[in-house]
């Protein structure tokens, strides 16, 4: 990143007499601050960003390009692809990581200018005006295309309409909305729709979202009926603004967002923008949203041990209130403090059952895949090693099961990571119901790879499940138009642990293996093996 002097132009630009807008007046103020977050730093993220194919650029554009000043960059708090880290002065997420990478292939250099008092709107603008260069991520729309330049996109989202729980609203399309007070952030990609389908005085814009006048409170207090938000973008603030008397209650499909880099308008961002494409067009951001999805259970994490940390400090504050009260007590007004500390105490009795209720459920949120409810990787990991001490402890036969969709990428290639991840939630839930005891584990291992953990499951009984699993598959009839047969098939492959001494890796392993000779066998079919105490090859 370059140093605070290469943004002074830019705060030159916001000079008084330029300010007579209130949003440049605030980034007038935010000059004298930006400095902490636009120093030097590393770029972190490239690594987890790979190549499907190689992207060869001749000598003239590397040079051209490393020649070049340092973009100024704007994002805006939008996890998993960007959220604003105040210890470095930068962004972090998946645009920064694809960010970061780009830069780091072609030479070209990067700086943050967070401009934090600017709304989303301003931000644009800015970029606009040519005062930034590039805005990340930013959605679509063709008013924006002839101000300035998109890229390819690398990240597809929907808006959802929230509201207060225990609310019976009827919104069955985004036509419903009409009938309500509806709130949303100024500036965001969906205003134009609305604003042809709310009447004006039922739609509220906010600057802020989490603010005492920002969109949230405002749906708390009753101020309006229902707000529409990012639906990722409210996952996260759920959480790190405890906001669970708020839930999604309808999905506009109607409106998916393609989230994309944004550049001002220049011959020269013409070219960059060029060279961004090339490498977007084979990106596998597979990795960082997998990384960020892993920061976001460690943030739910640290949150559970946070809240019970508090938990412990208010019921030592409730003691030490409760022997002040009683000494209160002894010497005046007794009956009336009496009834003052059955309140308080009930008070309390609700603070912590609705503390014990969160705590619950950000448990359950961090062993299960968010995208299709099954166990995530971590839940795997712990019963895969539970049961392998069970079945050194039995011989009780140990049956695993790997799942690979074939052909997936050709599904998300021609018709788009909706409908992929529409699919992916359609095999979870064939193989919810395959793997259906109690003692079963149906996981999603990672992208379009599925493992069900089988105890107490024979090699014969495995290669049933599989079956199920198979069948159940082919009935979906999911279209897969540049495949053969053209619907979506799956490669499985069936390991069981039957003796020897073999640990949970080779379990693993050997169901890897088996799924490998499924796939190099003409995919769409079932390969098994049976470890005991012979070694597998």
């Amino acid at each position: 990143m370059a140093s605070v002097r290469s943004l002074l132009p830019l705060c030159r630009r916001v000079s008084p007499a330029r300010s007579a807008g209130a949003w440049l007046l605030a980034l007038a103020a935010a000059c004298a601050s930006v400095s902490a977050a636009a120093q030097s730093g590393t770029c972190e993220g490239a690594e987890r960003i790979r190549l499907r194919t190689p992207v060869t650029l001749e000598a003239e554009e590397l040079a051209a390009l490393r020649r070049m000043p340092p973009l100024r960059v704007t994002s805006v708090g939008a996890p998993p692809l960007s959220v604003y880290d105040e210890k470095t002065g930068s962004y972090r997420g998946i645009a920064n990581d694809l960010l970061c990478f780009i830069t780091a292939q072609t030479g070209l250099r990067h700086e943050y200018v967070p401009a934090l008092e600017s709304t989303v709107a301003q931000k644009i603008q800015l970029v606009q005006e040519g005062q930034l260069d590039v805005f990340a991520p930013l959605s679509f729309l063709p008013e924006r295309e002839r101000q300035g330049l998109f890229t390819l996109p690398f990240y597809d989202s929907y808006y959802v309409v929230i509201a207060r729980k225990g609310r019976r609203l009827a919104i069955a399309s985004t036509a419903d909305l009409a009938q309500y007070r509806v709130g949303l952030v100024d500036g965001v990609a969906l205003q134009p729709v609305l604003g042809n389908i709310v009447p004006p005085g039922r739609m509220v814009n906010f600057k802020e979202i989490v603010t005492h006048d920002g969109l949230f409170e405002a749906l708390r207090d009753d101020r309006i009926d229902v707000a529409v938000f990012n639906r990722d973008f409210f996952a996260e603030q759920r959480f790190r603004h405890e906001l669970f008397d708020l839930e999604v209650v309808h999905t506009l499909r109607e409106y998916p967002r393609r989230y994309r880099f944004y550049f001002s308008r220049s011959p020269q961002h013409q070219r960059v923008a060029a060279v961004f494409d090339r490498y977007l067009a084979v990106a596998d951001t597979t990795l960082s949203l997998q990384a960020h999805e892993d920061g976001e259970r460690q943030f739910i994490e640290r949150y559970v041990r946070q809240r019970s940390q508090r938990t412990l400090l208010q019921g030592a504050s409730v003691v030490a209130a409760l022997l002040a009260l009683a000494s209160y007590l002894a010497l005046r007004k007794y009956r009336a403090l009496v009834r003052r500390l059955a309140q308080s105490h009930e008070r309390i009795l609700q603070q912590q059952q609705a503390l014990q209720a969160a705590n619950a459920e950000l448990e359950q949120l961090s062993h299960t895949d968010a995208l299709t409810r099954l166990a995530n990787r971590r839940r795997l990991d712990e019963a895969l090693a539970r049961e392998h001490g069970r079945w050194q402890r039995t011989a009780s036969p140990l049956s695993l099961l790997m799942i690979d969709l074939d052909h997936f990428k050709r599904v998300n290639d021609h018709y788009g990571h909706a409908t992929g991840d529409d699919y992916l939630r359609a095999v979870a839930q064939v193989l919810a119901r395959a793997a259906a005891r109690p003692t079963d584990v149906a996981a999603r291992y990672g992208g379009e790879e599925f493992v069900c953990l089988l105890p107490d499951t024979a090699p014969q009984e495995a290669a049933a499940v599989a079956t199920r699993i198979h069948v159940g598959v082919a009935a979906l009839a999911l279209p897969n138009a540049h495949a053969r047969p053209p619907f979506l098939t799956v490669s499985i492959g069936v390991a069981t642990l039957a003796g020897g001494t073999h640990d949970a890796q080779d379990l693993l392993e050997a169901a890897d293996a088996q799924l490998y000779a499924a796939k190099s066998g003409g995919r769409d079919q079932i390969r098994s093996v049976t470890l005991d105490d012979t070694d597998f090859g």
